[in-house]
């Protein structure tokens, strides 16, 4: 936020910097098709709003004092940046940078291989990407949108539903009987539904416990013991057989994967045409429910 009363009309900012830049009132008129006049008035009421003096005169020319050449140091920077951004705006109306807050499994393995899509569509926008692993307030964030595992349940965000997630137990090659249980700490209760969809007592707790999917699946190649990971996070180490299923396929994950942005706030060019293009190319590419769901609804398999 800024204070309107020390944001200086631009005309006297562009006064002041063609001053300091040329030197005398005449040349900085001449720059700016204006008259002596005009320019001495709009230097006047920038000292007066600002209740600093900012010009001496001195043998017929016009000098910054040193405050002011600290200060028109400034003035044109951001008068650069306004021009770079008018020039920006002119060019790619519809585009500019998206700020997306991710998820670092899911970024990797499900949204960045679309990006590239993404980016032959739609070659005015720029997607930044940053990692965030809990929710949090957009407001004073930079962030236009994030991706959020879960319910709809982030406060104030208004979703799209991106993919639901399967989860499959696997462990190393020849794994020993009974091997412990690698826990992700924010999914305390996968491995007792995983049990009890495979008709298994509840499990003895005790493993690893890991704070991401990626540092689970390490743990998990090495043999330190089973791990419930989402399908889409191994599909190689599967196809080559790094890693192999404990018992059974795939089942159904609690949460779902959205894309989450304010929904009282102003929605800008790239984030309208990031979502409009995201629910189309996840509708195509979406799953078919894994073979237990199927049964569950009364489809065949």
């Amino acid at each position: 936020m800024f204070s309107r009363r020390y944001l200086p009309p631009l005309p006297a900012l562009l006064s002041l910097e063609a001053i300091d830049r040329l030197g005398t009132g005449a040349a900085a008129a001449e720059s700016l098709g204006l008259s002596q006049g005009a320019i001495s008035h709009q230097l006047k009421g920038l000292e007066a709003q600002l209740g600093v003096q900012l010009l001496i005169l001195e043998k017929q020319r016009l000098r910054l004092t040193p405050a002011a050449k600290d200060y028109v140091v400034e003035v044109r920077k951001a008068l650069q940046t306004l021009s770079s951004a008018s020039l920006s705006l002119r060019a790619n109306p519809t585009g500019g940078s998206l700020n997306l807050a991710i998820l670092p499994a899911f970024g990797m393995h499900w949204l960045a291989p679309r990006l590239a899509r993404f980016a032959q569509s739609h070659p005015e926008v720029t997607v930044n990407l940053s990692t965030r692993l809990r929710p949090f307030s957009f407001e004073g964030s930079r962030f236009d949108a994030a991706i959020h595992y879960g319910r709809e349940d982030w406060p104030g965000a208004a979703f799209l539903k991106l993919t639901d997630e399967e989860i499959i137990a696997v462990t190393a090659p020849d794994p020993p009987d009974n091997p412990p249980l690698l826990q992700l700490e924010s999914r305390p209760g996968d491995w007792p539904r995983w049990c009890a969809a495979q008709g298994l007592a509840a499990p003895r707790m005790g493993g690893m416990q890991f704070d991401q999917f990626a540092t689970m699946t390490q743990a998990a190649l090495h043999g330190l013991g089973a791990a419930l990971l989402p399908v889409f996070l191994i599909e190689r180490e599967l196809a080559e057989g790094r890693l192999v299923p404990l018992r059974g396929g795939p089942v159904r994950a609690l949460g779902s994967y959205y894309l989450v942005w304010p929904k009282d706030l102003p929605q800008r060019a790239p984030l309208v045409s990031f979502r409009a293009w995201l629910a189309a190319d996840a509708a195509l590419t979406a799953p078919a429910p894994p073979a237990s769901m199927r049964a569950e609804d009364g489809e065949t398999a």
